[in-house]
């Protein structure tokens, strides 16, 4: 009976992500518009004007697009209590993620509003889009275990502890209404945990009795969990602990190294895996049909959608495209306009669309060199300051380096990792101090990097493997892209190019 009246209850969403689907540029212009109204009282408002109304054209050339360091400074004056500086009122969540060049994390305000037009909204989406897919599953009728973070006070306003800071997930979860805590597992005195090693045990200690029927998270920290789970229990693989388990919502990272890992941890029949794209930023994106890797971007969830093409990445005042002025097959960076604050917000990340009717994506990477197989979001500014710190405490240069990611074997316990392929410019005689230098610095630099690390639980210490002389420019010149202009790519979340390179040491 439960399980029957939740999910009527959330279906009634179908209608609504119907209606997006066919009036794609007709909902897109009413979020616009909804965006300046609510916001033409606040400074930001006031200072490009937005009670005159202006027009998606006229906003595009009033407002300059921005980096999280070029928003930075009003932001700023959000964590510190500012009221009506990017959005009415004052704010006081923030969700937690690394990825800025000039700190070991960024703050990005979520508003009451963004929480439950964008977040919730779109989850409950999720859950009508699976129920309906998937109605012999009976989703519903267990338990949806999710993963998170955790939160604590906010450092710009320590004397408030209304303010607080954290992981979206963390942010999220804390805020759920009470109809949707009762769906999901394990408590919040569990999930919010931030000793991930206690947390990990705890939650699989908790979750042994419960009927698990679906999972959310990411998928690193969720191997980590089932492999606990599966040995507490004594079982073989995890459909002996939960037999209605069918269900994974993921996102963070890409899938496609860990899918013949979850085979193995979840053999099932009945088992289904569906993607989502929430960002700290918002929830931007999902999979609405099975078997695909396109994700449905999400149109009514107050969030304006704006794409700069390739040859504009780096230009200083971008050109950018509306949603109907995009193309199939092209890549474009992602600029967020959303109800959390922030206009015309280079997010970093790339998409690629494979359908225009509807509109749906595929993530194709970031505007900048990026690893994140697990998560991590190492971002090549931390990769450069990690390698110089690495030299200068073992008195040694490096020519060139490439890093990728070492997969899970789904064969064994092992963790994933980094391998760092580095061509030095003479013998390095101690090995041991410059990887235990590379590893601790991204820890300082990158609080994501950090967590993955932590007492080796989901993330192992860098591998390196030293590439002898003239690996690099033999691989360039195989390449044809000897010269000035032309540079080995730092970091990637496939492993295709080290393997290339390889072969050339």
């Amino acid at each position: 009976m439960i399980d029957s009246i939740l999910t009527w209850t959330v279906q009634r969403r179908l209608a609504s992500i119907d209606h997006f689907r066919q009036n794609p540029h007709e909902v897109q212009a009413r979020v616009f518009q909804d965006l300046l109204q609510k916001a033409r009282a606040t400074e930001w408002g006031q200072r490009y004007g937005f009670a005159d109304a202006p027009s998606a054209a006229e906003f595009a050339q009033r407002v300059p697009v921005s980096s999280y360091e070029e928003l930075y400074p009003a932001i700023e004056r959000v964590l510190r209590g500012e009221p009506d500086v990017l959005w009415p009122g004052r704010v006081q969540w923030f969700a937690k993620s690394s990825g800025t060049t000039n700190a070991r994390s960024k703050f990005i305000p979520v508003t009451r509003e963004s929480l439950h037009e964008c977040h919730y909204r779109a989850g409950r989406d999720m859950t009508a889009l699976a129920t309906s897919l998937y109605p012999e599953n009976r989703i519903l009728a267990g338990k949806t275990l999710s993963l998170g973070g955790t939160h604590g006070p906010n450092p710009f306003r320590l004397d408030d502890e209304a303010s607080r800071v954290g992981d979206v997930s963390a942010v999220i979860m804390q805020n759920l209404p009470s109809w949707a805590e009762y769906l999901r597992t394990p408590p919040l005195e569990l999930a919010l945990l931030d000793e991930w090693e206690e947390k990990i045990e705890r939650i699989a200690r908790h979750v042994l009795e419960v009927n698990v029927a679906a999972l959310a998270g990411v998928p690193t920290w969720m191997i980590v969990l089932l492999r606990r789970v599966t040995e507490l229990a004594g079982a073989d693989n995890i459909t002996e602990v939960w037999p209605n388990l069918s269900l994974f919502l993921h996102g963070a990272v890409a899938f496609g190294p860990y899918r013949e890992l979850f085979r193995q941890l979840i053999p099932s029949g009945q088992m289904r895996y569906l993607e989502i794209y929430n960002a700290s930023e918002g929830y931007l994106a999902l999979q609405d049909e099975p078997n695909s890797e396109e994700l449905l971007l999400l149109l009514d969830h107050g969030i304006y959608y704006e794409f700069i093409p390739v040859d504009q990445f780096d230009a200083e005042y971008p050109q950018t495209l509306t949603l109907e002025q995009v193309a199939l097959g092209q890549t474009y960076a992602l600029v967020l306009t959303t109800n959390a604050g922030l206009w015309r917000y280079k997010i970093g990340d790339t998409v690629r669309f494979t359908s225009l009717a509807p509109y749906r994506i595929r993530i194709t990477g970031r505007t900048k060199h990026f690893l994140n197989a697990f998560g991590e979001e190492v971002v090549i500014e931390n990769a450069d300051a990690a390698i110089a710190a690495a030299c200068q405490a073992t008195g040694t240069t490096v020519r060139d380096y490439t890093a990728a990611p070492i997969y899970f074997d789904a064969s064994d316990s092992s963790r994933g990792g980094h391998q760092w392929l580095i061509e030095f410019s003479q013998p390095l005689q101690q090995p041991e101090q410059f990887v235990a230098v590379l590893d601790q610095t991204l820890r300082e630099l990158n609080s994501d990097y950090d967590a993955k690390r932590h007492r080796d639980l989901a993330l192992s210490p860098p591998v390196l493997t030293i590439a002898s002389p003239g690996t690099f420019t033999r691989w360039l010149a195989d390449k044809g892209k000897l010269g000035g202009q032309h540079k080995v790519p730092r970091l990637s979340n496939s492993r295709e190019m080290i393997e290339e390179v390889l072969q050339k040491s």
